[in-house]
């Protein structure tokens, strides 16, 4: 029992600070960007592959995603930017303004419910450029979404930002006492939530709950991407519940809530409320195809069938014989004297 107590760690400590940025020549390589760029990458391999399952192809996704994930880089921003930390960026309440930190997303800052939002307004252009129902792109994208959104928390982790309030517990983070982002007045020896964590676990089993409701029941029309956003949603409300990053509080009746747990909770309500209408009103087990009325691709004409080899030697000796392709060649030719069929010898008596 000693050696196993002697082999749990008692923490999670952080990267230390110089593995948050790397340079490679005259480039500055930042590890928050790589969990971005690796999300990314995650999310458009499952989702290629989701939509080519359903009949789509890989251009098809291109020409989607070349306007989603831009859009959705600038709503991640702007969300961050004007809900998140709007006093660090303009300067409000007497702070010092950080406005031209706005550009610089390698310094952290994306929020995923603007990126989300954003994010579907490019989709919604792309799908209608392709053709595409733009239900049944988030219906394909909803599993690597989640996926994403795993690998991108982690950048979270190599910039010491966005943990939970102090605890005890044995996986507590360590947190570099000298970071901008370490509470004032507390000892420096303080373990903190690993939220990043917590949202980085649920969002991977999120992934295989999507996966497995996909295969039971043949979820369309938007049916499971209102199941990402009720999944989602859940688990934000809880690591809300526990972040220390500045947000602003909100007080509704006798609830007072940071404003990305109001988002969050908003969220379970409106996914829960579209699920129903989705299931009930519009029947997604009716609507199997993914391309929008009249933009279906035309259907390839059957190959002619090969001729058996018979019949190819029955053509050839018919076409030796003057007889019509089909007809038996092997037949005796008729006597010029006898009559026509269907007369008499003796004429027309």
């Amino acid at each position: 029992m000693a050696a196993l107590a002697l082999a749990v760690p008692a923490s999670i400590p952080s990267p230390p600070p110089e593995f948050s940025k790397f340079s490679v020549g005259p480039l500055t390589v930042h590890a928050y960007a790589l969990c971005i760029l690796l999300g990314i990458l995650l999310a458009l391999w499952v989702t290629n592959r989701r939509l080519k399952a359903r009949g789509g192809n890989s251009d098809m996704l291109w020409d989607i995603v070349i306007w989603a994930i831009p859009f959705g880089i600038v709503g991640g921003r702007l969300y961050h930017v004007l809900f998140t930390d709007p006093e660090y960026y303009f300067g409000l309440n007497g702070q010092q303004q950080h406005w031209i930190e706005i550009p610089q997303l390698w310094l952290g800052g994306l929020g995923i419910m603007g990126a989300i939002s954003l994010g579907a307004v490019g989709a919604w252009i792309g799908c209608r450029r392709a053709g595409v129902r733009l239900s049944a792109f988030a219906d394909a994208a909803a599993p690597g979404v989640l996926l994403a959104q795993m690998a991108g928390r982690w950048g979270n982790w190599f910039n010491q930002e966005l943990f939970g309030a102090p605890t005890t517990l044995p996986w507590g983070l360590e947190i570099d006492p000298n970071s901008y982002n370490f509470p004032a007045g507390l000892p420096a020896d303080t373990l903190f939530h690993p939220t990043f964590l917590y949202e980085s676990i649920w969002n991977l089993l999120g992934f295989f709950v999507l996966i497995g409701l996909d295969k039971k029941f043949q979820l369309r029309r938007g049916a499971l991407f209102w199941c990402y956003v009720i999944w989602y949603g859940i688990g934000r409300t809880f690591t809300e519940s526990l972040r220390l990053d500045p947000a602003a509080i909100i007080t509704i009746g006798p609830l007072s809530l940071r404003i990305h747990q109001w988002f969050a909770v908003g969220l379970v309500l409106l996914g829960t409320l579209a699920l129903i209408y989705v299931l009930t009103v519009l029947r997604p087990q009716n609507q199997n195809s993914i391309y929008l009325p009249g933009r279906e691709p035309a259907a390839v004409p059957p190959a002619p069938e090969a001729k058996s080899a018979d019949a190819s030697a029955k053509d050839d000796d018919a076409e030796n014989t003057g007889a019509a392709p089909g007809e038996a060649a092997d037949q005796e030719p008729k006597d010029p004297k006898d009559p026509p069929q269907g007369t008499s010898p003796r004429g027309d008596g």
